[in-house]
């Protein structure tokens, strides 16, 4: 398969990002966590927000990861303070007067017990956009109760759509629940927000709940259903690899390629590139469910027959949609992902890049993620001598 190292806007020597993202001048306060809601102020931070992650002393949110290999905590600056002491507290308070933004990850309740609950936080200030994320949302039987993506995505009806018809659901990583109708969300719910505060002055609270973000994803499959266009069974479904024509195929060499020749377009080039001249029952079968079982089998056969690099070599210049399988190493190096920087390396550490691509506010290069407790004496320095903000003096 083709691979390139494509020129990338963002150099690894010096520590300065390129330029000012479209978030620059939104200050947005987080309470550490793991997952969606670091995700969530990542994706801030990425487009030149200035965060500031509130670590617990001595401790990393719980996350495997060391700290200086947590990419969800790139774009920050971080203070350590225990909001038990009172002292700290206030601290906190006096970050919180002047932010835009505050981010918590917290079980329902647990900010109000240490007094920086929604309503404190917008006695101090009243424009503050106060944004919580949880699984299972600030209300509802289930609010109080621990969980993980698996359980939010199954309560919702997401798990049981993925996988094969004759297998259990498959687990698709936490990429649903916690960063695509979590994280995402939250921040998508934070500068809705923020929109509304610009106008009125008034802050309001984000109630992110994982559940709702991943229901919320299943929109067109619901529209679907309600015109009698879904099975409710696994691997019966055009988009769950019921159909031959959207499916993944192993070839010779033990790699897999991906089809998604929907349209009829796309399914003639499709046919053309499988060698396929006789297309009779071929064409008939692509509107035909019933048959689409048989025609795996022989889509499988075919596929079967030439290594994945031959397969390339054959659709690439084609509007089949088909594409590889590429591994995450693969990924890094393809050509077109080169092309548009789609990763970035940030002290030698590939990942992927800010995103989407703003022509006028390109975001800056992603700074390295920080100790936990590293830019203490010049956050607290700042906050001594005024009111304000501290500003960020070192992106490092």
């Amino acid at each position: 398969m083709t691979s390139v190292v494509g020129q990338r806007p963002y150099a690894d020597s010096g520590s300065d990002g390129g330029s000012d993202g479209p978030l620059t001048g939104v200050n947005v306060v987080e309470f550490a966590g793991i997952g969606p809601a670091p995700f969530a102020a990542m994706m801030l931070g990425d487009l030149g927000a200035d965060v500031i992650r509130i670590d617990r002393p001595g401790g990393h949110a719980g996350n495997p990861v060391p700290p200086h290999l947590d990419l969800l905590n790139r774009n920050r600056r971080s203070l350590e303070l225990d909001l038990k002491d009172a002292s700290d507290l206030e601290v906190a308070k006096k970050l919180i007067i002047a932010a835009d933004v505050l981010i918590e990850g917290y079980r329902p309740g647990v900010t109000e017990r240490l007094g920086l609950g929604p309503q404190e936080c917008h006695t101090l200030n009243a424009r503050l956009v106060y944004a919580r994320m949880t699984g299972w949302g600030q209300s509802g039987p289930l609010a109080s109760h621990a969980g993980h993506d698996i359980n939010y995505i199954s309560r919702v009806g997401v798990l049981d759509t993925i996988g094969p018809g004759n297998g259990p659901p498959a687990i698709p990583l936490n990429i649903i629940g916690d960063f695509g109708g979590g994280g995402m969300l939250l921040a998508y719910g934070i500068l809705a927000a923020l929109h509304h505060a610009g106008r009125t002055g008034t802050g309001q609270v984000v109630d992110a709940a994982m559940t709702d973000g991943a229901a919320l994803l299943t929109t067109m499959l619901h529209a679907w259903r309600a015109a009698d266009r879904w099975v409710d069974r696994r691997g019966a479904n055009m988009l769950d690899g019921g159909a031959h024509f959207y499916n993944v195929y192993r070839t010779a060499d033990n790699r897999y390629l991906s089809v998604g020749a929907i349209e009829p377009p796309f399914y003639s080039a499709f046919l053309r590139g499988l060698g396929v001249t006789e297309e009779g029952d071929w064409q008939t079968s692509h509107g035909s469910p019933e048959q689409w079982p048989a025609m795996i089998e022989r889509v499988r056969t075919i596929i079967a027959g030439r290594t994945l690099t031959e397969w390339i070599t054959t659709f690439e210049a084609t509007d089949a949609c088909v594409s590889p399988v590429l591994t995450i190493d693969e990924a890094v190096t393809d050509a077109h992902n080169a092309s548009r920087s789609t990763f970035v390396a940030v002290d030698g550490v590939e990942q992927p890049a800010p995103a989407p691509k703003f022509d006028r506010t390109p975001a800056p290069r992603p700074r390295r993620q920080p100790l936990p407790g590293q830019h203490n004496d010049e956050i607290l320095r700042a906050l001594a001598q005024s009111d304000s903000w501290p500003a960020r003096r070192q992106r490092t």
